[in-house]
């Protein structure tokens, strides 16, 4: 059975679909949705089931954590250990956009979303669909790109139905990605703050924060 596509409008989203497809995540789906880059598969990371669900929709090794979507600082604060002050002066800038940055994990995420590293990627989303399921919800979601490892990312809807749609139920349609490059990545892990992945976000934009 192929997964159910729902059309969601990115600039006005219709908040009893955001519901709908919120609820779906926290009876643990994993749930094919668009970003401000590349369409991801959205779980709750809370959920140990919804986790495994992820990591076996995409073939991903489970040595490699997971990036996380959230709505504001604040949450990542409450994900996060202590944050060093570059974390705000990046985030400043740059969030809402696509900056990931990884930082120390609290307790409060299960190892099994960081692989067992203790750091997370976080990220807040220029773009209104997961950010407000993320606030329906309640909680953050999954942010890893929605298609098998070492496959092409999607871009729409229907690419990713044509890679996942046996493996997930349903797929939110909110439009081609309005970008077609990957979110930047920086560590800051350690304390010092360095790119790990070139993306969306030119690396001499960063040079004032990196060490």
């Amino acid at each position: 059975m192929r997964a159910e596509i729902v059309k969601i409008n990115p600039e006005s989203p219709d908040l009893r679909m955001v519901s709908y497809v919120a609820d779906q995540i926290k009876k643990g789906a994993v749930i094919g949705m668009p970003t401000d880059t590349f369409y991801g598969l959205a779980a709750d990371p809370l959920n140990l089931r919804a986790v495994d669900l992820v990591y076996d929709v995409k073939t991903r090794s489970r040595h490699k954590p997971l990036s996380l979507l959230i709505e504001s600082v604040e949450q990542a604060e409450y994900l996060a250990r202590p944050l060093p002050d570059v974390f705000y002066d990046i985030t400043r800038k740059y969030w809402p956009g696509p900056l990931t940055i990884i930082v120390k994990a609290s307790s409060r995420l299960p190892l099994k979303v960081t692989a067992n590293t203790g750091n997370v990627a976080l990220r807040v989303p220029a773009a209104r669909i997961p950010v407000e399921v993320i606030r329906a919800a309640g909680v953050p979601i999954t942010a890893t790109s929605a298609n098998i490892s070492g496959a092409s990312e999607c871009t729409t809807a229907e690419g990713v139905r044509d890679q996942l749609g046996k493996k997930i139920g349903l797929i939110v349609d909110g439009g081609t990605s309005p970008r077609d490059v990957a979110s930047t990545i920086i560590d800051m892990s350690e304390g010092k703050c360095t790119i790990l992945r070139r993306g969306a976000i030119p690396e001499n934009e960063l040079a004032e924060f990196l060490s």
